[in-house]
């Protein structure tokens, strides 16, 4: 399925709260969580605010929503804990950050931008990861708090549930792209698995000569097609976002079998989202006019 917005806007925030398979009562939940983030990322740029702050504010906002997958109500590993991945990238910069296996760190994505700013590293994991969230004062909590109910009888019943990843684009009005991503991960995943969404070109891209992506789905798959990276590519050659979303959505549902998801925004803030999967809650700021 592929949304477009084609009328250009700016500033305008586009979130997504993951592809695939999600349980049909939380399907209200979901929606309205997309709505609340979106509107989180959009009270910053309508108060002139940076498009980096915007996603970071957005994609908080889903780490802080158990109905996510992502921060508090992240899906759990194979032991039973959580462990979880973010990535931010700032395309006036053409410069990100990415953070993986995170365990106490109540928002991994001020994480990420914590260690963009710090500058001297691009990728910092586990107890690395632990350390610099410390000595920037960051929010932490017991590992406990961040698995709920629902989760841990996912867990206890072995159900394989897959509610992918959130993430955020945003342009702001000086034409400043960005785009943040967050993740819990794969359901049961072995303890250290780092997926796409700690990983600039795979999860998260952001080039203001081009546009941002956010893509979510199955990690693996999409750390092989280094998905964010080819759609900002394809908004470089000129292609329109719901083109290029839905193209690369196939091909690599084509190719894997896998659930996939991608948001776009070009440099001109047109939106675009795209899936194969069975749900993609979305939703964009300004609405389409």
């Amino acid at each position: 399925m592929v949304c477009e917005h084609p009328r250009m806007q700016r500033p305008a925030i586009l979130v997504h709260g993951g592809a695939g398979r999600r349980a049909p009562e939380i399907d209200a939940e979901a929606e309205a969580g997309c709505a609340a983030a979106a509107a989180a990322g959009w009270s910053v740029l309508d108060g002139n605010g940076s498009a980096l702050d915007a996603v970071v504010a957005a994609v908080a906002a889903m780490e802080d929503n158990p109905v996510f997958n992502a921060g508090v109500g992240s899906c759990l590993t194979a032991e039973g804990c959580v462990e979880m991945d973010a990535s931010l990238m700032d395309g006036q910069q053409r410069a990100g950050a990415g953070v993986g296996v995170v365990t106490t760190v109540r928002n991994p994505i001020r994480l990420a931008r914590a260690l963009l700013l710090d500058g001297r590293h691009v990728l910092l994991v586990g107890e690395g990861a632990e350390a610099f969230a410390r000595q920037c004062n960051l929010a932490t909590v017991p590992r406990e708090w961040f698995i709920t109910r629902r989760q841990r009888e996912r867990w206890a019943a072995r159900r394989a549930t897959s509610r992918g990843t959130v993430g955020a684009v945003a342009i702001d009005g000086d034409g400043r792209v960005a785009a943040a991503t967050s993740t819990g991960g794969l359901a049961g995943k072995r303890a250290g698995r780092v997926g796409d969404s700690a990983i600039l070109g795979a999860g998260t891209y952001a080039d203001d000569r081009a546009g941002a992506a956010s893509a979510t789905g199955h990690g693996e798959a999409i750390i092989a097609a280094g998905l964010a990276r080819a759609a900002v590519d394809g908004l470089r050659a000129g292609r329109a976002p719901w083109v290029v979303a839905d193209a690369l959505v196939r091909d690599v549902r084509e190719r894997s079998g896998a659930d996939v998801g991608l948001i776009v925004v070009d440099r001109f803030g047109r939106l675009a989202a795209a899936y194969r999967a069975e749900r993609m809650p979305y939703c964009a700021r300004p609405t389409a006019r």
